[in-house]
C-alpha cells in the first residue's frame, strides 16, 4: 500500500532540492562584498538609466496586447480542427463557422470601440504637447 505513495514522495523531495539547490547556489558564488557603487546600479553594464523607473504607460500598450494573446490563443485552437476536419466532416465545418463568427465579432466590436488605435484624438482638456491636437 505504501508503495503507491513512492512517487510522491520522490516528488516532493525533487521540489525540494529544486527549489533549495538555486538558492544555495546563489548565496555560494554572489558577492557578499563590494556592494556599493557599480554594484547598486540598475544596470552593471550598457546604458546609464535616465529618470525614474516607474514610468507610466499608455493602458492602450497593454490592451493590444491581451487582444493578440486572446485572438492569438484563440486561432491556435484551428490547428488541432484542421487535422481532423476529414474524419469529422460538416459537423466540424459547422461548428469552426460559429467559432469564427464570434471571434469576428469580437474582432469588430473591439475595433468599432478603437482599443485596436494607437493614439485617440479626443481630448477634452488637452494640454502642454497635445493643445495643439484636434478633438473629436
Amino acid at each position: 500500500m505504501y508503495q503507491d505513495f513512492l512517487p510522491v514522495a520522490v516528488f516532493i523531495f525533487l521540489a525540494i532540492i529544486l527549489l533549495v539547490a538555486p538558492l544555495v547556489i546563489q548565496f555560494l558564488i554572489s558577492p557578499r562584498f563590494n556592494k556599493k557603487g557599480d554594484k547598486l546600479d540598475i544596470y552593471e553594464c550598457g546604458e546609464i538609466p535616465e529618470g525614474s523607473a516607474w514610468v507610466q504607460f499608455n493602458i492602450r500598450f497593454y490592451v493590444v496586447a491581451l487582444i493578440f494573446i486572446i485572438f492569438d490563443v484563440e486561432v491556435a485552437f484551428l490547428f488541432p480542427w484542421a487535422v481532423v476536419f476529414k474524419e469529422i466532416g460538416l459537423l466540424a465545418l459547422i461548428e469552426v463557422s460559429i467559432f469564427l463568427g464570434i471571434l469576428v465579432v469580437g474582432f469588430v466590436y473591439v475595433w468599432m470601440k478603437g482599443d485596436l488605435d494607437w493614439v485617440k484624438m479626443k481630448l477634452k482638456y488637452a494640454a502642454g504637447r497635445y493643445s495643439d491636437l484636434k478633438s473629436k
